[in-house]
């Protein structure tokens, strides 16, 4: 008898490719573009968010300065309360993006999706990219109004990187949490319910019509643990030119420069916070 015998060869896996930066920017821009296409998909939708900001500054902050007309810090009062309604269209803009993740959540294509092979954390990402954006639109049309209606900024290189870097820091941090909670909450409704309190009502603790130090001792406190406070009094120590009036406020320390720094750090850590916050509820909803 004669033994047949024969040789298997198995070749060897190949590794999978590394996934690149360019492969992740292209995504989150493809998936950014799909939220955008999804939030805008007229040009009315994508203008009508800008009322908002020209009624702020061509009639609501005016007549604010004509009610009280006294400057703050060395500040006219019109761009005192202007540059402070960025704390108010900022987190606003944010939960309306949010309120479109809940809508796509429930309705929308997001569990087709997330059966394509894309990181969840993209799917985040590019959300967050548009949400941005659109708030930035908002806060630039703020500002354009109300300095054609008489607001005065006293603009320089560095005072224009903390104002940047502040409102971008800001706007993260509200987007985080407005994707916490469009991924928490089960309906559309409870979700707009909690719109007063996360975007509305820290406003008026955070010294947007006056310092915060004319607030009583125990919300004084208060004021100086939200990340909007931190935000105003960068803002306007970039822009609005009140020499770090708003910091000392807050601080107390004789160097503007660094508490700047610090306003910057509170800001950049809630973003930080929020938005790995925002990752895990997300991924934890879409194993549901």
């Amino acid at each position: 008898m004669t033994a047949i015998t024969s040789t298997v060869t198995f070749d060897a896996p190949t590794a999978a490719p590394l996934r690149t930066r360019t492969g992740t920017l292209a995504a989150v821009t493809t998936l950014a573009r799909r939220r955008l296409a999804i939030s805008a998909r007229t040009p009315r939708e994508l203008l009508i968010p800008l009322l908002a900001p020209l009624l702020f500054a061509l009639v609501v902050v005016p007549a604010l300065a004509d009610t009280f007309g006294t400057a703050v810090g060395g500040v006219d009062y019109m761009t005192f309360v202007t540059v402070a309604t960025i704390g108010l269209l900022v987190p606003l803009s944010c939960m309306q993006s949010g309120l479109g993740v809940v809508v796509d959540r429930l309705g929308g294509g997001l569990r087709d999706l997330l059966a394509a092979p894309v990181s969840r954390a993209w799917i985040v990402a590019g959300n967050l990219v548009v949400a941005v954006t659109l708030a930035s639109l908002q806060v630039a049309a703020l500002l354009g109004a109300a300095a054609l209606r008489g607001a005065d900024y006293e603009l320089s290189a560095s005072g224009l990187g903390w104002f940047a870097a502040g409102t971008l820091a800001f706007a993260v941090a509200m987007y985080g949490a407005a994707e916490i909670l469009a991924n928490r909450l089960p309906s559309q409704e409870e979700y707009i319910g909690t719109l007063p309190p996360v975007a509305i009502v820290p406003f008026f603790f955070a010294g947007a019509f006056f310092p915060i130090s004319a607030l009583p001792a125990g919300l004084t406190v208060i004021g100086k643990l939200l990340p909007i406070t931190h935000l105003l009094a960068l803002v306007r120590y970039g822009l609005a030119g009140d020499s770090g009036a708003g910091l000392h406020d807050i601080w107390g320390m004789g160097n503007t420069t660094t508490m700047a720094a610090l306003s910057l750090g509170v800001v950049t850590l809630f973003a930080v916070g929020l938005t790995a916050a925002a990752l895990r509820a997300f991924r934890r909803t879409a194993v549901r």
